[in-house]
C-alpha cells in the first residue's frame, strides 16, 4: 500500500512538471514573432546596405542586405539596436501588446558627424633646423628669365629634334598610313622619278649640302 502511494505522487509530480513545460513553452512560442524591415537614411532615403541589427544584450540578430532589408525572429519586448559606420546608432522596442506574429519597421538613420582635430604637419622638427633651410634657400630665377630660356632657338630646335611622337601623334601618322594605303589599293602608288616637286626638293637640298658627309671631328 505504502509502495502505491509513493508510486501515485511521483506520477503526480511528473505529470505537473510535464504540464509546467508545455505551458511555459507555449508561453514561449506565442512571445515569438518574425521582425522585418528596412533601413533608409533621413536625409535622402537611400538604403543603408550591410547594416547590424542585433537584439540588446544578446548576440541574435542580423544584417541588412544591398537594399537594406531585413528579416529575423525576435519576442515582443525585445530591444533592437541599429549600428551603421557612419551613423548613429539607433534603438527601438518591440511592443508587448502585439497580437499579430510578424512585425513591420521603417528605421531611419541619421549621419553621424564627428570632427577631428586639425593637424599641423612641419617639414622640419626645430625652428633652429628652419631658419638654417630659410638661410640656404637659394631662390630660382623669375618667370620671364625661365621663358626666354625656354623659348630660345637652340633650346627649341634641341627639343623638336629629340621629341618622340606622343599617343595622339602615333595614332595621326597610323592612321594616315593607313589611309595612303586604302588610296592605292589595287593599283601601284605613284612613282616619285617623275613628280616634279619632288625633284625641286632634291636640288634645293643638294645645292644647300644637305647630302654631304659630315666630317669626323
Amino acid at each position: 500500500m505504502t509502495k502505491f502511494f509513493k508510486f501515485l505522487a511521483f506520477g503526480i509530480m511528473l505529470f505537473s512538471s510535464l504540464a509546467a513545460t508545455n505551458v511555459f513553452g507555449q508561453t514561449k512560442n506565442d512571445s515569438l514573432l518574425q521582425f522585418s524591415g528596412v533601413l533608409l537614411t533621413q536625409e535622402n532615403l537611400e538604403a543603408v546596405p550591410f547594416a547590424s541589427v542585433l537584439i540588446k544584450g544578446s548576440n541574435r540578430g542580423t544584417m541588412s542586405d544591398y537594399f537594406g532589408y531585413y528579416s529575423f525572429v525576435a519576442e515582443r519586448g525585445d530591444t533592437i539596436q541599429f549600428s551603421y559606420v557612419g551613423f548613429k546608432d539607433a534603438y527601438f522596442v518591440i511592443p508587448d501588446s502585439l497580437n499579430s506574429k510578424n512585425y513591420s519597421l521603417i528605421q531611419m538613420m541619421d549621419v553621424d558627424t564627428i570632427m577631428l582635430q586639425p593637424a599641423v604637419i612641419y617639414p622640419w622638427p626645430t625652428k633652429e633646423q628652419f631658419r638654417q633651410a630659410f638661410l640656404d634657400l637659394q631662390l630660382p630665377e623669375d618667370d620671364k628669365q625661365r621663358a626666354e630660356r625656354n623659348l630660345a632657338r637652340a633650346d627649341m630646335k634641341e627639343r623638336m629634334e629629340n621629341m618622340q611622337a606622343d599617343g595622339s601623334e602615333s595614332y595621326k601618322i597610323a592612321m594616315r598610313s593607313h589611309a595612303n594605303q586604302l588610296y592605292y589599293a589595287g593599283q601601284l602608288p605613284p612613282n616619285n622619278l617623275l613628280n616634279p616637286i619632288a625633284w625641286a626638293k632634291f636640288i634645293k637640298a643638294w645645292k644647300n649640302g644637305d647630302f654631304k658627309r659630315k666630317k669626323k671631328r
